[in-house]
């Protein structure tokens, strides 16, 4: 999965879908203690009987963050929580202001960014290089986020990785509309950019692995963007139900998702930091998770 890891630590900030795969595989690699930062007690509960060491903060609260345990790896993979009473910029971009007051300039820093940061809706290839004007919120405070890292660390170390969409076990979209046979609301075209959770753990480890020659910014996506429709339609041949219908919806909350259309390049990922994809294509994915 990766390069070998050094056994000095790991702070996970946001250890949720992605942060807990990323503590399982440190954890089998024995890359030394990995620390889960939550703000609940019951889930510091579940780290410790997990084998990781539970840390209670919370990144909106600079007092919590003055007995962070030193790491030389911190992975940030927050995601919004619009219960926590707290706004999408006081958390995604002031918190991560907060944590890096409290990290040495020499912290190794994984950022987990989103796709969603780019505006194209026409089918058009994205990579690296190409302008990004999100239009959704949730896109823009990444972005903001981001540039904290440019700004105030410009020589430190840190990678930030936009992520596509993300799959995996317990995590397919729309599965248990296309088992029921209830239609699947919003367009049928426009492309999905997917990424499968063990290939996006491997991105993250090798971000602090492979180090030589390594670019700061990274798109992860898997080789093969796919039409909505095709996804859900693969979806029922691996269950053998019949192929889903589509019902157009006007909810703003699908249409802001539906807007996007881009179809994500991944030649730099595959290039510096993954040269193999465990799941290359969504038919492998999806044939691997209901085959």
């Amino acid at each position: 999965m990766a390069e070998k890891i050094a056994t000095n630590g790991t702070l996970i900030v946001g250890c949720g879908y992605i942060g807990t795969g990323v503590a399982a595989a440190l954890k089998a690699l024995d890359g030394g203690p990995v620390y889960a930062v939550t703000r609940s007690r019951k889930r510091a509960d579940d780290f410790a009987a997990a084998g990781y060491e539970p840390v209670i903060a919370d990144w909106t609260d600079r007092r919590t963050l003055s007995a962070l345990p030193p790491c030389q790896r911190v992975l940030v993979a927050v995601s919004y929580d619009s219960k926590s009473g707290v706004s999408r910029e006081d958390s995604q971009v002031g918190g991560l202001s907060n944590l890096l007051d409290f990290l040495p300039t020499s912290t190794d820093i994984c950022y987990l960014s989103t796709t969603g940061v780019y505006h194209q809706s026409d089918g058009q290839w994205v990579d690296e290089t190409s302008p990004a004007r999100p239009i959704g919120e949730g896109g823009k405070a990444h972005l903001r986020a981001e540039s904290l890292l440019h700004r105030r660390r410009p020589n430190s170390p840190w990678t930030i990785l936009r992520l596509a969409g993300i799959y995996g076990p317990r995590r397919i979209p729309r599965v248990a509309d296309v088992l029921a046979g209830r239609p699947i609301e919003g367009p049928n075209c426009g492309y999905l950019n997917l990424i499968h959770r063990d290939d996006a753990v491997s991105a993250i480890l090798a971000a602090w692995t492979r180090r030589q020659d390594r670019r700061k910014l990274y798109l992860v996506a898997d080789d093969q963007p796919v039409i909505r429709s095709r996804f859900y339609q693969q979806i029922a041949v691996q269950c053998g139900v019949p192929e889903p219908a589509f019902a157009a919806n006007d909810k703003p909350s699908l249409s802001a998702r539906s807007a996007s259309n881009k179809r994500i390049w991944n030649r730099r990922l595959r290039r510096d930091l993954l040269p193999q994809l465990h799941f290359p294509t969504y038919v492998q994915g999806l044939t691997d998770l209901l085959g």
